[in-house]
Order: C-alpha cells, then sequence, then structure tokens
C-alpha cells in the first residue's frame, strides 16, 4: 500500500532536509556538518526516573553510554543494552534519546545505550567491538545498577539491529553473557543488499538504496569482509542458541526484506522469531512515534515483547 498522506509528508519533509548520501555527499564530515547545521526538531521525551550519563571501557578506550531507570528504588530489573542507528556513519546518544526513553519507560526495564565508535574513521568490526564490550560491562556490573545480570536483552534500529543481531551470535560464539531477547527495528542484516524491496522500495522512503549503498561502504572500509556473520548476520551458516527476537520492518524501506528473513531463518533454528510488518510505514518510522499513530503502536509492541521475554509479565 502507499504511504498515507501524512506519511509521505513526513517523508518528503524529513528527505528534503538529509543529504542525499551517495549521490550528492561522499564525504562523512561533510555529511554530519550539514546534518548538525539542520534546525532541531522538538521531540516530547517520555519521562522516566533517572539519567546518567557515563563511560564504560572497551578495546579501543572508554565507549561513552547513556542509562536510563524506570524507577527510583526498584531492583533487580532486566537491562537492555541499546544500539542507535544512522548507517554505521551518524547518530549519538541525543539522537536516541526519546527512543531509549521510549522502551525504558514503556518496557520497565533499565536502558544502556552505547555511543559506539562510526565508521569511516573506525570501520568494522569497531562499532560491533563496541556492541560486544558494551554487554561484557553491563553484566558485569547489573547489580551495582540495580538490574538483573540474568535477564538480559538487546535492541537497535537500523545499523543498530545489526549490532543487536551481531551481539547475539558474539556472545552465543564467545560463550558470553546469555542474552534473553534482542529486538531488532527495521535491522540491517546483509551487505549484499539484493532483496526485492531494494529494488520495489529503493526510492519511495525516506532510507533510499543509494544511500544505504554508500553506508555499506563507509563500514566495510577497504579491507572489510561483508560476507562476515559479525557484519552481515542474516549470512550466519548457524542461528541456533539465539535468543528470541521481536524483528520490526517498515513497508516502504529496502532492508524491510532481509529483517524478515531473519526471522524465518531464526525460526528455522528453532528460535522463537516474531516479525510484524507495518503496512505504508518508512524507514525511520519510529522516530516520529509523537506524530504518527501506527509508530507508537509499533513502539507498544516492542516493549511488549521485551517485558514478556524478560519476564516482566
Amino acid at each position: 500500500m502507499a504511504l498515507d498522506p501524512l506519511s509521505q509528508k513526513i517523508v518528503d519533509v524529513m528527505s528534503a532536509g538529509f543529504p542525499r548520501f551517495g549521490e550528492t555527499v561522499f564525504d562523512a564530515a561533510e555529511a554530519r556538518a550539514r546534518l548538525a547545521a539542520l534546525p532541531k526538531a522538538e521531540v516530547p521525551r517520555t519521562p522516566v526516573a533517572r539519567v546518567e550519563d557515563r563511560t564504560v571501557p572497551g578495546a579501543a578506550g572508554p565507549i561513552p553510554v547513556r542509562l536510563y531507570w524506570p524507577g527510583e528504588d526498584e531492583h533487580g530489573l532486566p537491562i537492555v543494552v541499546f544500539f542507535h542507528g544512522g548507517g554505521f556513519v551518524l547518530g549519538d546518544l541525543d539522537g536516541h534519546d526519546a527512543m531509549a526513553r521510549d522502551l525504558c519507560a514503556g518496557a520497565g526495564v533499565i536502558v544502556l545505550s552505547v555511543d559506539y565508535r562510526l565508521a569511516p574513521e573506525h570501520p568494522c568490526p569497531a562499532a560491533a567491538d563496541d556492541a560486544y564490550s558494551a554487554l561484557l560491562w553491563a553484566h558485569e556490573n547489573a547489580a551495582s545498577l540495580g538490574g538483573d545480570p540474568a535477564r538480559i536483552g538487546v535492541a537497535g534500529d537500523s545499523a543498530g539491529g545489526n549490532l543487536a543481531a551481531v551481539t547475539c551470535l558474539r556472545s552465543r560464539d564467545e560463550k558470553g553473557p546469555a542474552i534473553s531477547h534482542q529486538l531488532l527495528i527495521y535491522p540491517v542484516l546483509d551487505s549484499a543488499q539484493n532483496t526485492a524491496s531494494y529494488s520495489v522500495h529503493a526510492e519511495d522512503g525516506f532510507l533510499t538504496a543509494k544511500a544505504m549503498a554508500w553506508f555499506w561502504e563507509q563500514y566495510l572500509g577497504p579491507a572489510g569482509d561483508g560476507g562476515h556473520p559479525y557484519v552481515s548476520p542474516l549470512r550466519a551458516p548457524d542461528l541456533s542458541g539465539l535468543p528470541p527476537a521481536c524483528v520490526i520492518t517498515a513497508e516502504h524501506d529496502p532492508l524491510r526484506d532481509e529483517g524478515e528473513a531473519y526471522a524465518i531463518r531464526l525460526a528455522e533454528y528453532g528460535v522463537g522469531a516474531e516479525v510484524h510488518r507495518f503496512d505504508g510505514a518508512f524507514h525511520g518510522f519510529l522516530s516520529v512515534s509523537h506524530i504518527l499513530g501506527y509508530a507508537r503502536e509499533a513502539l507498544s509492541l516492542a516493549a511488549s515483547a521485551q517485558r514478556k521475554a524478560l519476564g516482566m509479565e
């Protein structure tokens, strides 16, 4: 189905303000500067009990993180390690503050939002290494945060969805912390970029196929292996033993098919996986949940999936 008039208007406004990655803008620093110069939209922020900025140790140095608590005097809460989107090139803690707050309040969990290193200055596996380091820290320090080390989930949107999926694979492979749930919101899962949705929805949503190709070029760099499971989780030869997943996709999104294919493959390996496609939606639609009713529905669905998987219901 086509975008509804309100969604189309939002896509038009967002697209007009964003650089045309891979078409007119090819330098990451220039892209970030252009985005920083745009007027900042006033987005409602869901109240949470407490927010705190910290750093956690990483292989290449301290990693900035932001912690969110849903209540003042709660102990033994699940922790969700959250990775922001931005094509591995863009994004930060502030840009995804609203989504982190929504997940914290909606699911009643502690959220650890991770400001991982960005490409092309830090190509893969830098972001994935930071993501895994953040998981290890959350597990080791869960009790001091008021969290439960036995109930840890991961979540992310777009490129952050990739990092969430990769973190699950790596923790399984390296016998790291047990992860109870993975929330993948219109995730990036395969560098091949050869699905039908890449052709059918190359231009009609906010994220274009050309922009995604440019993001992959930045992330892979000259030596990256696009076929490695820690880069393209959809190509992992074995998906057994992974945590249950909730995958949210948007109809008008080049990434739609790979997200849905991942849920199907997880199920084939006996992993509980639910997939929810939002028809008429575009990539990034959860960022405007204060405007779009179906985006609020998606956030509610995501929070419900986390509550159930993390033992909150």
